[in-house]
């Protein structure tokens, strides 16, 4: 074949994309929403997903207690080098506006997790349930239902809820307060509370709550539905 014959027969596959090097594709324009902006998080906190030891379920936690936790990872009350990384350079609006789309989002929960609560004894179910609804005067701890209310799914607008958090989740938190590695903004009552539990009494806890079964209905109640149990207002919360 010619060299011109060749050449008119690649200006004739050309159109079919033959013969010349394919030209990139546009990339496809995302659009400007708040849903996309925050798809990062989701890559973690996916809000079909219980949640797991590291990454817990953040969908419909009430807006002030997220806020709360971007802020504290922000300042360095909470350390985990990868959320420190994504909000670093976030101005508070910026955080506000991500912490109320996560609270408005309800998705069915999906079956429990095994955690080491899946091995709780009777006595320690007992034990844990105890210390949830009623607490334990002799060490001078509340109740759980006294903050984060009766039905344990959090109070607005800043306390979470507690029902359909894994096990390891609630016993890694428990020692981090401990260890001072979480903080919130003083007074820290979770950080007080923590210490007054022994180790039995934080897997007694979280084995428990890990074996209830979450309201899909169920939303945080009202501010007024609680009085603090603690002489002095938390920090994290807004005082009456």
């Amino acid at each position: 074949m010619s060299t011109f014959s060749v050449v008119r027969a690649c200006a004739t596959l050309a159109v079919a994309g033959w013969c010349m090097p394919s030209l990139a594709a546009a990339p496809a324009t995302l659009p400007d929403t708040l849903e996309q902006r925050v798809a990062a998080c989701i890559a973690c906190h996916a809000v079909k997903e219980r949640g797991d030891a590291f990454f817990p379920r953040i969908a419909g936690k009430p807006a002030g207690y997220l806020y709360n936790q971007l802020v504290n990872f922000r300042e360095g009350r909470r350390h985990y080098p990868m959320m420190t990384y994504m909000v670093d350079h976030l101005p508070d609006a910026y955080l506000r506006e991500i912490a109320e789309y996560f609270s408005q989002q309800h998705p069915p929960y999906p079956p429990a997790q095994a955690g080491s609560g899946a091995s709780a004894s009777a006595a320690s179910l007992a034990r844990g349930q105890a210390l949830v609804q009623q607490g334990d005067a002799t060490k001078k701890i509340p109740a759980c239902v006294a903050c984060h209310g009766s039905t344990l799914t959090g109070v607005t607008p800043a306390i979470p809820g507690l029902i359909g958090l894994p096990s390891d989740y609630v016993n890694a938190q428990f020692g981090a307060w401990k260890n001072k590695v979480r903080r919130a903004a003083a007074p820290d009552c979770m950080a007080e509370i923590a210490n007054r539990l022994n180790e039995a009494d934080i897997a007694a806890v979280s084995g428990w709550l890990s074996k209830q079964t979450p309201d899909a209905a169920a939303r945080p109640g009202a501010a007024d539905s609680i009085a603090m149990p603690l002489p002095l207002n938390c920090g994290s919360v807004p005082a009456p």
